[in-house]
Order: C-alpha cells, then structure tokens, then sequence
C-alpha cells in the first residue's frame, strides 16, 4: 500500500531528513517559526491538553546564558545556530483546559489538581508535541539539531525561575552548514519492531 504523502515528502520529512549539527547564517524567520507552529498545533495530545511551550533564544545574551549549561559540543553548535529553541512543559497546562477541552469543563480539576499528575501527563504530551515540532521545521525547509546533552535544571533557573516550566530539549533551527550530517546510523527492520498480536 502506498502512502497518501508523496516520495518527495517522504524524503523532506522522513528519509532524507537527519539532525543537523552545523547551520548556514541564514536567519529563520518569524513568520517561519509562525507557520511551523500553525501546523503542527492540531498533532493530537491527550485531553487536547498541549502543555508544550516553545522559548525562542534569538538574542546574543540570552544564547551565552543558554550555552553555559551546553554539555560538550552542543554550545558551540548552540552559538552557530541561527535561532535555537528551547522545549519545555507547562506545568499549569490545565489552567487552559476550559477553553481547550470544552466537552468537559470539570476535567482540570477531576483529573489534574495534583501537581504530580500534571508532570507526568504534561511531560508525555509535550515530548510528543517536541516530535510534531520537528517534523513541522522539516515541513519548512529547515533542519533541526535537537539535543539533550544540556542541564535541565540550569536551563529552568535561568529561564523559568518561577518553576512553572519544566525544560526537556533544546533544538538548533535552520538551513544545514557545511558538514551539517553524520553519516545515518541503521534503524531497526519492521520484524524488530513491530509485532502483532
């Protein structure tokens, strides 16, 4: 059976596409970030609670303050990129929950008044909504360099001192560089994968 999705397509978002580790200075724009988001805002998620939230780090002193919690080589990935973002999860997503799951008002409190539920489910759905992400930078014509070689921790200090935001990945966004790709590491076959039962 073929795919809805044309081989071209295949190859922008799937085949072809791999992490970028080296950026041209192309900036990416506003209104590109704008689409991206515009797209991949109707992957689903659990409750339709969308507890992911994206920090753009485009100025010079918010990448230094960034960079410091970089482990290895990601910070000087970080300082080449034209715009890096930075994942992180609502921890309050269910404050938005009446407006965003209007079939049943009750269910912030119902399901999520605890604080531990809410990290769990909110840390789920986000890093489902970070892959939505990556596949929409793709749909745009960019590349992504996600990484979680960073300290988290540091990360919500600096940036999300009120603790309300729970960082779980940084990507690096914009058109490959030179040696931008390591060459493709195997994947798994579909009988490794998959099974049926």
């Amino acid at each position: 059976m073929s795919l809805a999705l044309d081989a071209a397509a295949q190859d922008l978002l799937f085949r072809e596409a791999q992490t970028a580790n080296t950026f041209t200075d192309e900036p990416v724009t506003d209104e590109q970030i704008q689409a991206i988001y515009d797209l991949v805002k109707y992957g689903p998620t659990a409750f339709n609670q969308t507890p992911l939230r994206i920090t753009l780090v485009r100025s010079e002193e918010a990448r230094q303050r960034l960079v410091t919690h970089a482990m290895g080589a990601n910070g000087q990935k970080t300082l080449t990129a034209p715009l890096t973002a930075v994942l992180s999860v609502d921890l309050d997503f269910h404050e938005k929950l009446p407006k965003l799951f209007p079939a049943a008002p009750g269910i912030k409190d119902s399901f999520f008044s605890q604080a531990a539920a809410r990290e769990v489910a909110g840390t789920q759905n986000a890093t489902l909504q970070a892959g939505y992400f990556i596949v929409g930078v793709r749909a745009a014509g960019l590349a992504a360099g996600p990484m979680t070689g960073f300290d988290f921790t540091g990360i919500d200090k600096e940036f999300f001192g009120d603790g309300k935001q729970k960082s779980f990945l940084v990507i690096n966004i914009g058109k490959p560089g030179a040696d931008a790709f390591h060459p493709r590491s195997p994947r798994l076959d579909f009988d490794e994968a998959v099974t049926a039962v």
